[in-house]
């Protein structure tokens, strides 16, 4: 026997009766019958797996149309933010496609399988990763809108390709280093993030996760685009003054127009992240502080949860949207449209 496998047989030694019951109850919070639980697990489950295919698929168009319009290397964080959001949604299919599956877990395979797919670490992995980089866009939108000057003579393209691989590796760790330690297989189930050493430790880990992950990125979007608001306010201004003593440049105004709308696009991005997480975020952190006092129905959890999974599967077309490089090459895409363009194209040469 391996030490792997003997480690497994010791956690679930340590699983008492009293124990499963106590995790049961934490993750369903309700008395819902077998039968009635299984029924909500699939609809969800099919639910969240139509989610991943509409977002793997438009993440991939995103991803094709910044290739195509060369906007991969101008805005190499927004890049990654999509290709984060393409890993989520194609990991929200394949684990989601197994839990469908409702295998009974057994052996070394069982728990690997735990622990990798069903414990939704390969989705969270690159959503935790998400999270990072979006407040890395947010930093850098700052730095080139408020410290212009600083950022054009110190901030580097290895800084930027730094920070998007923090984003993978970050929230790998992030995720994977806390689903390793706390999952286990039960009976043939998986549990997930719920076999801790103490409850002083959960505590902990909530605490953390939840100023981390909600309080401090909440924290960068309110300060950082505030300030980026105020300097466009001000830049504005200036700008009008310009145009009444002479006519301004047209570089200069189709530069600051597609500045305005990279920051317009993030912004509403953000938005719909704090939308979007704060639930979950909430949910589970009053799960972890007062699980003993508070009793949440499992209902709520799939519904803050699908939520989550919205944001991921829907934010690829806020980009379709509003980014103007992005969306000419979508709607060239489009048959008809094209079909448009080239007439239009053939009578200005007649």
């Amino acid at each position: 026997m391996t030490k792997q496998h003997s480690t497994v047989e010791d956690q679930t030694e340590l699983m008492t009766t009293s124990a499963v019951e106590t995790i049961q109850q934490t993750v369903t919070g309700s008395s819902v019958t077998s039968s009635m639980s299984r029924g909500v697990d699939f609809y969800f489950q099919c639910a969240v797996v139509v989610i991943g295919v509409v977002g793997t698929a438009a993440n991939a168009l995103i991803l094709y149309a910044m290739v195509a319009s060369r906007q991969h290397k101008k805005h190499v964080l927004i890049f990654n933010q999509n290709a984060l959001d393409f890993a989520s949604c194609f990991f929200l299919i394949v684990t989601y496609a197994f839990k469908l599956c409702n295998i009974h877990l057994t052996g070394r395979s069982g728990y690997w399988l735990c622990i990798t797919l069903m414990s939704d670490n390969f989705i969270w992995g690159p959503t935790t990763g998400s999270i990072i980089n979006l407040a890395a866009i947010t930093i850098e939108r700052y730095l080139k809108v408020v410290h212009s000057a600083w950022s054009k003579n110190r901030l580097h393209n290895w800084m930027i390709y730094s920070a998007s691989a923090f984003a993978w590796i970050g929230g790998t760790a992030a995720s994977s280093g806390v689903t390793f330690s706390t999952t286990g297989v039960l009976d043939g189930v998986c549990y997930p993030c719920l076999m801790w050493d103490s409850n002083t430790a959960y505590l902990a880990y909530g605490i953390w996760y939840f100023l981390s992950f909600e309080v401090i990125i909440l924290a960068i979007f309110i300060f950082c685009y505030w300030r980026i608001l105020m300097v466009i306010r001000r830049q504005a201004h200036v700008m009008a003054s310009h145009e009444e003593a002479g006519p301004s440049t047209s570089q200069t105004r189709q530069s600051s127009k597609m500045q305005s709308n990279v920051i317009k696009t993030m912004s509403i991005v953000s938005v719909f992240f704090a939308v979007s997480f704060t639930p979950l975020n909430v949910h589970l952190f009053l799960v972890i502080n007062y699980a003993d006092k508070l009793a949440f129905a499992k209902g709520t959890y799939y519904a803050v949860l699908f939520i989550a999974f919205l944001y991921i599967g829907s934010n690829p077309f806020i980009y379709a949207t509003r980014f103007d490089p992005v969306k000419r090459v979508l709607l060239g895409l489009i048959p008809c449209k094209k079909n448009t363009v080239q007439s239009v194209e053939n009578i200005a040469v007649t």
